[in-house]
C-alpha cells in the first residue's frame, strides 16, 4: 500500500498554498539571473532556511539545472538530521514525499542497493519533522519534469560511510545528488563572512573535514566531497551571503551557500 510522508513544514518555512507557493518559487527561480554553468551538474549544495532568508541562494543553485530538467529523473537528497539523534544515515519507510506542489515517488528499487551497508537503516523518526529536506522539494518540482526521489537524513557518519552510499547511487547524468545545508550559525556578520568564506575555500578544495559549526549539514558535505574526489567533479561557488542581508539584523546570523559540482571537462 502507498504510504506519504506529508509537508511538516508548510506554512512556516514556505507557502502552504499551492498556488502562493509555485508563484513564489517561480519568481525566485526568474530573479536568480544564474551562472551559465559549460557541464551539466552533478550534485548541488543547497541552504534550507525558510525562503525568505535563503530562498533566493537557493534559486542559484536550482536554475542551472533548466537546461537539463527533461535529463535528470532520479534525485539523491541528503541533510542533516536536526531534531532527532542520529547514527549513520536513515532511509525512510514511506512511498512518496508530498510538498504542496504534489507527490514525488520515491526510487525503491535505488534503496534496495544500500539495504547490505551496516550504516544505513530505514526510521520514520528522523524525516517526520525535517525540514532540511522537505524545503528542496518544492524548487525541485518546479525546475525538473518527472523524477523519482532517494531521500536520506544523515547523522553521525564520517566521510567515507556517507561517499560509499553516494558512490552505490552516482548512476549517470539522470542521477541528481542534492546535500542541503547552511553555513554558520548565529555568528555577529564580521565573523560569520570570514569564516563562511573559509568553508566555500574548503568545499571548492574537495576537502572533506568540514566541521558542524562550518555547516549543518558537515557531514554529508563531507561524505559528497571524498565521491566528487573519485568522480572528478569541480566545485563552483554561485552565492555566498548570510541572513544579516534579509534580516538587516547583523548580530546574529546564519550562512548561506550555493555550489554546483560538475565534471571536470576530460572526464565529461
Amino acid at each position: 500500500m502507498a504510504s506519504i510522508r506529508p509537508p511538516a513544514v508548510a506554512g512556516t518555512f514556505y507557502p502552504a498554498d499551492p498556488g502562493q507557493l509555485r508563484q513564489q518559487v517561480e519568481d525566485l527561480l526568474a530573479a536568480a539571473r544564474p551562472q551559465a554553468l559549460p557541464r551539466q551538474p552533478k550534485a548541488l549544495i543547497v541552504p534550507h532556511a525558510g525562503y525568505l532568508y535563503s530562498g533566493a541562494t537557493a534559486a542559484l543553485a536550482y536554475a542551472p539545472l533548466l537546461p537539463w530538467r527533461s535529463r535528470i529523473t532520479r534525485v539523491v537528497l541528503l541533510g542533516p538530521s536536526h531534531r532527532v539523534p542520529l547514527q549513520g544515515l536513515a532511509l525512510p519507510p514511506w512511498s512518496s514525499f508530498a510538498s504542496p506542489l504534489g507527490s514525488v515517488p520515491l526510487d525503491q528499487t535505488a534503496q534496495e542497493r544500500l539495504q547490505d551497508l551496516p550504516q544505513v537503516g530505514v526510521s520514520d523518526q528522523p524525516h517526520l519533522l525535517e525540514h532540511a529536506l522537505e524545503v528542496q522539494l518544492p524548487f525541485l518540482q518546479c525546475v525538473l519534469e518527472t523524477f523519482q526521489l532517494l531521500p536520506l537524513v544523515v547523522g553521525q557518519a564520517d566521510a567515507e560511510a556517507v561517499a560509499e552510499v553516494l558512490d552505490r547511487l552516482w548512476g549517470g547524468p539522470e542521477t541528481l545528488v542534492v546535500v542541503s545545508s547552511d553555513l554558520s550559525h548565529f555568528l555577529p556578520d564580521r565573523e560569520a563572512r570570514p569564516r563562511d568564506q573559509d568553508t566555500a575555500r574548503r568545499i571548492l578544495d574537495l576537502e572533506t573535514s568540514l566541521r558542524g559549526e562550518q555547516a549543518c549539514g558537515a557531514m554529508p558535505i563531507n561524505g559528497l566531497l571524498r565521491s566528487a574526489r573519485r568522480h572528478h567533479l569541480q566545485a563552483h561557488c554561485l552565492e555566498l551571503c548570510n541572513s544579516g542581508q534579509t534580516t538587516r539584523d547583523l548580530q546574529r546570523v546564519v550562512g548561506y551557500g550555493a555550489f554546483a559540482l560538475l565534471p571536470e571537462a576530460s572526464h565529461d
